[in-house]
């Protein structure tokens, strides 16, 4: 049978979708207005890219849908607070995401905050009650680094320095002591920037699917998916940057043409457009290339690197 990734797509989806609806339906004793900020963001549309990775990457070391599904909703909530976060004034101060009101706008600003920690901390008693007991340490550390200080905060203060760096944006004006970078605007410091911000919640979906399918993970199949993961994330945040410079906000749900007026390191401003789409297919043929001595299991992440190349939203 011919794999379509559509369907694929969409069956996770609503696998993942299900889950999350039920695990805040019995979060009882939350306030109610938490949960409901927090079930606005969490399951708003959203093509749940990081929670297939999760499947895919289990099913690339012999393992199936019920194992991944725990990592799959953690990476789900952990990606969607960091959403809800960077929506923030002080942050990226957007009022669109995913075709809706972000949650700020719905909920003000300090609900949005508080929702976005209990997704964040949500994701973590996920992993600790679902997981197999061998996995789930494995996997908390895994969440914690992708999504921590050298992870994908990290990389959020870096882009939110370059942002600084332009007096243009006013990001002096809002907060005087955000450190500013002085550094060249190189194509390594872009890519330092994005293996961070984005690139390290792409690698932990690896690592999330193999613990789940393997108590001992195969650190030669770690290392293929690892890389797989690396070129996989620089070359959706070029589709991303790209985007954001021909796309229109009813196609993608949320605002576009802001990196630019907003001074940010992107690959569009750093390259050229042209270039920036032959960097990403140089990457996904790279991450592919690690990959290919899996065999048959890796059908999905090699038909999902091609989605990604050709994604306009």
């Amino acid at each position: 049978m011919t794999f379509d990734l559509k369907t694929y797509l969409t069956a996770k989806q609503q696998l993942v979708d299900r889950r999350l609806a039920d695990l805040l339906a019995k979060e009882t004793h939350a306030p109610s207005i938490l949960l409901d900020a927090m079930r606005y963001s969490l399951l708003a549309p959203g093509k749940r890219l990081r929670p297939a990775l999760v499947f895919m990457a289990a099913q690339a070391a012999g393992g199936v849908d019920s194992q991944a599904l725990p990592g799959a909703c953690a990476i789900e909530m952990i990606h969607t607070y960091s959403l809800v976060h960077d929506d923030l004034p002080a942050m990226d101060d957007d009022d669109l995401r995913r075709g809706m009101p972000t949650c700020h706008k719905k909920y003000g600003e300090a609900l949005a905050i508080l929702a976005g920690d209990a997704l964040l901390t949500l994701a973590f008693q996920m992993v600790a009650e679902h997981c197999s007991p061998k996995s789930a340490a494995a996997s908390c550390r895994a969440l914690a680094q992708g999504s921590g200080l050298a992870g994908m905060v990290g990389g959020q203060v870096e882009d939110l320095a370059w942002e600084s760096a332009n007096e243009a944006t006013g990001r002096a004006k809002k907060d005087p002591l955000f450190p500013r970078s002085d550094g060249p605007r190189t194509l390594e410091t872009l890519e330092h920037i994005h293996l961070h911000k984005t690139g390290a919640l792409f690698r932990t979906c690896m690592k999330l699917g193999v613990l789940a399918a393997q108590d001992d993970p195969d650190r030669g199949l770690l290392d293929r998916l690892d890389l797989y993961a690396r070129c996989f994330g620089l070359a959706f945040q070029i589709t991303d940057d790209l985007i954001d410079v021909e796309g229109n906000a009813a196609d993608t749900g949320k605002n576009v043409n802001k990196d630019a007026a907003r001074g940010k390191l992107t690959y569009p401003i750093l390259l050229g457009v042209a270039e920036s789409r032959k960097r990403a297919r140089d990457l996904a043929q790279q991450g592919l290339d690690a990959i290919q001595p899996i065999g048959a299991a890796v059908e999905p992440l090699v038909k999902l690197m091609d989605y990604v190349l050709k994604r306009d939203r």
